[in-house]
């Protein structure tokens, strides 16, 4: 009597020449050429990035040797006097960063959530090419635009902060009053609020394009398994969307943040010379490091040349900190990461 176990043995026996296929453990002379060739192109990258650390680190040892830990802490560029510190630079290049930030971020985000999950499929592709063609206008035109345009409006946006927030000390504008008859607009005028608004204005395509492929990767299956049980579309993107492009929004936001650390020829239009240390980023003047090596870089001696290749080094270190930073950050929230099942 056959019995189901012998059907089944007979009907799973291998066919004659039916064997498992080898395994190849060697990579294809195709396969070869691309892990090379990505191989080389990542170790001339990194020596690169390399070179030009050593090559500012080297400049910095003199200046350190000229003026000492000095150079950190005094808020003076005096060549004539001998007193070369770049405290307002750092301060400067951190107010006119997180001033950028802060317009850049809500702003990029929201734009992409718009782009990838809100706007017609007609649409989509002109919105992403517009928003790759921002990224690619030179910084100077970015500048004019926001000397010429931004800026003249930009004051009264300052005298309004100012007057209903100037209590917070991080707000008040010295001189400026914003109640007085007459509008003071020296005191309002080309401050590191301004600077930052403009810079936000190159660093928004950056991090837009980052979370615009970012989110439309969100599996397909997890979106339509989230209006199965009746989501919205916003439910569905605080709950798929965002979660698995948590590490886009992070890495964009760090690019933009790049951006708008190392910004030179935009700020250095807007911003007046200022070396006050001081948290008021509504009030006229500043500086920023790129500022400084800017507009001093073409009449410095050899001495000063060296100080603000050293500033410059001081700039690079706070760029690759951050970017490691966001690295480790993104490393330990993978988009996705949160979608998993």
């Amino acid at each position: 009597m056959t019995t189901l176990i012998d059907v089944q043995s007979a009907g799973s026996a291998p066919e004659p020449g039916d064997s498992p296929r080898p395994i190849r453990r060697s990579l294809s002379r195709a396969d070869r050429v691309f892990r090379w060739s990505t191989t080389l192109i990542g170790a001339v990258v990194l020596a690169i990035t390399g070179a030009i650390g050593v090559f500012l680190g080297y400049q910095l040892i003199p200046t350190l040797r000229d003026y000492g830990l000095r150079f950190f802490t005094e808020n003076e560029w005096s060549p004539n006097s001998r007193l070369l510190g770049i405290s307002s630079a750092l301060i400067g290049t951190a107010e006119v960063a997180i001033i950028a930030l802060v317009f850049t971020f809500p702003l990029a985000l929201l734009t992409a959530l718009y782009v990838s999950e809100y706007a017609p499929s007609w649409l989509r592709g002109f919105l992403v090419s517009m928003v790759d063609l921002m990224a690619a206008i030179p910084s100077i035109l970015y500048g004019v635009w926001g000397y010429f345009l931004i800026m003249p409006h930009a004051l009264y946006l300052s005298r309004w902060i100012s007057e209903y927030f100037g209590w917070i000390p991080v707000f008040h504008v010295p001189g400026g009053d914003p109640t007085a008859p007459a509008f003071n607009l020296l005191a309002y005028n080309q401050s590191p609020f301004i600077a930052g608004m403009i810079v936000s204005m190159m660093a928004i395509p950056l991090g837009c394009a980052v979370m615009i492929g970012v989110f439309r990767l969100a599996p397909l299956s997890e979106r339509e398994g989230a209006y199965a049980l009746g989501s919205t579309r916003w439910g569905m993107i605080r709950t798929v969307v965002l979660p698995f492009g948590r590490g886009g929004i992070i890495g964009g936001t760090m690019l933009a943040l790049g951006r708008a650390l190392g910004e030179t020829i935009a700020v250095l239009l807007i911003l007046t010379e200022n070396f006050d240390i001081r948290f008021q980023p509504l009030a006229a003047g500043g500086a920023t490091i790129s500022w400084l090596i800017a507009n001093f870089f073409g009449d410095a001696t050899s001495g000063q040349l060296r100080a603000l290749v050293a500033a410059g080094f001081v700039l690079f270190a706070i760029t690759i900190l951050i970017n490691t930073l966001a690295a480790i950050v993104i490393g330990r929230s993978r988009s996705g990461a949160q979608t998993e099942i």
